[in-house]
């Protein structure tokens, strides 16, 4: 029973004991012992015990005499859950890591008489023309073995293929997009060129180098497209793209992860998709990632959100965050066999899930004022609970971004304005935007630019990159990517240097980016409900 070895495995962490070290491995009474002392614990009878204690310690022993093994000759030992009708149900195989999938499926066929089946590696099927090693497959990898009929084996794999290809290319066509919006750097008219900018959350632009800005607006963006396809239930597909953007991620300097929150949200986003697709063989890498993402927000919003409260007047949004933080330690600890630790986060959880769900009467009475369902499940839930507190703080956030959307239509008027002053000076419009842009919108400045340039025509053309019109903002850099307003239609681009397939690619992307600023908070709870309801019933019983 793997749920009583998971148990047994939490109580001997606890007594910091170690089976596979002696005096366990040369006198077998101390075995013994810890038998009938954790019968009384787990309740089960103590052969039962002693049995899971011995599986325990061989393996332990195995993964030992492995580990070495594979420094020393490079041959790696999997972890193989096996179908139902085989005679063992898990199983440790050696190979190199250089074969393909289908080399590694014809020695398990060899071994264990299965003809049709596939290998499962962290939810993705392994494909059998890749090596093990590209695809990720490590010592002590878990691979589950899937049977299937020999016609749903051929047709899985024609769907694969088909698959593979059009995800390979819906990445591809996402990576391409965000590069393509990374590279500008809105020197360009952003009412007909597109750009992306890290702004907090009253649009002002964050001072980030260019590279990082260039990863953080490409781990954003691959971030908002797995959340979009999590939206449409596509788990497998999301996870792919939350995977890249956590590769994206890590590119960032540590100083700027230690100010956002938005890998933390990543970290939970791919530890959901892990839940939702029951990869009990990612207990360890969700484990680290839900450290990860709480590490992250204590060094985001500070001891008792204290910072997050500096930056936000109101801050019970931020609960459904850490109310999906503790549901899913709380599943990590059940299927690791700390049910005490299970038991306390679910009760955590479901004390958040009672303060989160929302009162439908206030609800309509905020969109009888004119809000969107959205504004008024995220303005109330922002107050926790109190109408009239959410109508002022929903009232004074429309009135913040149609100030920002003024200040943005009359620096627009300026920048043209100073545009066609530089014009009529005998400048051609496109070296007057970006000698503009470069000057920080200083039109003297701007002007002295082009004199330079002017004197230096002989030597070189100059050779400055377009840019564009969608923002990804945040909360003091801590709040995921919306646009801006200037974002909201994007047309044409009359960069030169740009082709229709750029812009199309470009349009694609944003339309994964949401609207309202906070609506990765914006959560419905029915599957966390679920969870919740299903952890307490394992734990009842």
């Amino acid at each position: 029973d793997e749920h009583l070895q998971a148990r047994v495995i939490s109580q001997l962490r606890q007594d910091n004991i170690r089976l596979w070290l002696e005096p366990f491995t040369t006198d077998h009474q101390h075995i013994q012992d810890l038998a009938d002392r954790y019968a009384s614990v787990t309740g089960f009878a103590v052969d039962v015990v002693r049995s899971a204690l011995e599986i325990i310690q061989s393996e332990a022993v195995m993964k030992g005499e492995g580990n070495k093994e594979y420094k020393e000759t490079s041959v790696a030992t999997l972890e193989l859950h096996l179908p139902k009708e085989t005679q063992t149900r898990k199983a440790h195989f050696k190979t190199k890591l250089d074969i393909t999938a289908h080399e590694l499926k014809k020695e398990i066929s060899k071994q264990y008489g299965l003809q049709h089946f596939n290998l499962i590696l962290k939810g993705k099927t392994l494909a059998p023309e890749k090596r093990l090693g590209e695809q990720n497959v490590k010592n002590n990898s878990k691979i589950m073995v899937l049977n299937v009929s020999s016609e749903d084996e051929r047709n899985e794999m024609l769907e694969g293929e088909k698959e593979k290809r059009s995800e390979d290319e819906g990445v591809q066509r996402t990576q391409k997009g965000f590069q393509i919006l990374s590279e500008r750097d809105g020197s360009e008219d952003p009412a007909t060129t597109p750009f992306l900018e890290i702004t907090d959350q009253k649009g002002n632009p964050l001072q980030i180098p260019d590279t990082e800005r260039k990863a953080l607006i490409m781990a954003m963006g691959f971030h908002e497209k797995g959340r979009a396809l999590m939206k449409k239930r596509k788990k497998s597909s999301a996870l792919c793209y939350l995977l890249r953007a956590d590769e994206q991620f890590h590119k960032c300097d540590s100083a700027i992860l230690n100010t956002v929150d938005n890998f933390a949200v990543l970290q939970l986003d791919i530890v959901w998709c892990y839940q939702l697709l029951n990869e009990l063989s990612c207990l360890d890498d969700a484990k680290q990632r839900l450290q990860s993402a709480e590490r992250c927000f204590q060094r985001c919003y500070g001891d008792q959100q204290s910072r997050l409260q500096q930056i936000k007047v109101h801050t019970g949004g931020e609960d459904v965050l850490f109310l999906r933080l503790y549901l899913l330690q709380s599943s990590q600890a059940y299927h690791t066999g700390d049910e005490n630790r299970a038991s306390l986060l679910l009760n955590k959880v479901q004390e958040l899930y009672g303060q989160l769900c929302l009162d439908p009467e206030k609800l309509n009475q905020l969109m009888y004022l004119g809000f969107s369902d959205q504004e008024a499940r995220l303005g109330l839930r922002a107050c926790r609970g109190n109408i009239d507190e959410a109508a002022l703080h929903l009232t004074q956030r429309r009135k913040e971004k149609e100030e920002m959307k003024e200040r943005e239509r009359e620096k627009r008027r300026r920048r043209l304005q100073d545009i066609n002053t530089l014009v009529e000076l005998g400048y051609s419009k496109r070296d007057a935007t970006k000698a503009l842009h470069h000057a920080k919108g200083d039109v003297d400045k701007a002007y002295g630019i082009l004199l330079d340039r002017a004197e230096d025509q002989t030597a070189h053309t100059p050779d400055w990159t377009g840019a564009s019109n969608a923002s990804l903002t945040g909360d003091e850099g801590m709040s995921q990517s919306p646009p801006s307003s200037s974002s909201e239609e994007p047309s044409t681009s009359s960069d030169p240097l740009s082709s229709p397939l750029d812009e199309e690619l470009v349009n694609e992307v944003l339309g994964d980016i949401p609207r309202h600023e906070e609506d990765y908070l914006d959560l419905s709870l029915d599957e966390e409900q679920e969870l919740i309801a299903r952890l307490r019933s394992y734990l009842e019983k």
